[in-house]
């Protein structure tokens, strides 16, 4: 078995690549999440990117266990926020506090923000680049995007999800991304899209 490691402590990221492994009918990993490890020191997310960001932490996670390592950088880009919050979508409140509460605040200061964007002009898309680092040298990662267009929607629905999904509408649906189911979300979603494109560097893991 080989492991993996996850460089998350979301149980629902880590859950979410599961779903992508079992849908991909891949075995022969064991996931691990960062609880799973020694705790190490790694950089901040000063990436102007998502990309930059997620292979900066792979990286750092890859030279702190030796494990091969998977890490995402994800956001939300708003067409009237020419783009943002983007690489700041989870500090976008600058709010302290456990994951729940800056999702709130983050929520809450997104819709005060476009409270006067007439629907027309709520395009929005979740984007998630993900990092796959496998060994010491420069060229020994892949990196992938996933990206899933939307709208944002004028209160929050749903008890699914995390983040911004209680308002963000996928395109083609009325409900929004925490009113889909996990395998919906799965099937459609930024980092689903992306870690899909993982399976194949994934499969050689254990080959």
């Amino acid at each position: 078995m080989t492991r993996l490691l996850v460089a998350t402590r979301n149980r629902k990221k880590l859950a979410e690549l599961h779903r992508v492994l079992d849908a991909a009918g891949l075995t022969g990993l064991s996931l691990l999440s960062l609880d799973d490890v020694p705790p190490f020191e790694d950089a901040p997310e000063t990436g102007a990117t998502f990309e930059e960001n997620a292979l900066a932490k792979a990286r750092d996670a890859f030279r702190a266990t030796g494990l091969p390592t998977v890490a995402d950088d994800s956001g939300l880009e708003v067409d009237a926020l020419n783009g943002m919050p983007g690489v700041l979508s989870a500090r976008w409140s600058a709010t302290a506090g456990d994951a729940a509460t800056r999702d709130r605040a983050n929520t809450d200061l997104l819709l005060a923000q476009l409270a006067d964007v007439p629907d027309g002009r709520r395009g929005a898309a979740f984007v998630s680049a993900c990092a796959l680092v496998y060994g010491p040298g420069d060229e020994d990662h892949v990196v992938v995007r996933g990206v899933w267009p939307g709208r944002i929607a004028r209160q929050p629905r749903g008890d699914g999800g995390f983040g911004y999904d209680p308002v963000f509408i996928p395109a083609g649906e009325t409900r929004t991304a925490a009113e889909l189911s996990p395998a919906e979300k799965d099937a459609a979603s930024h980092r689903g899209r992306a870690l899909a494109q993982l399976v194949p560097a994934l499969r050689r893991l254990v080959s």
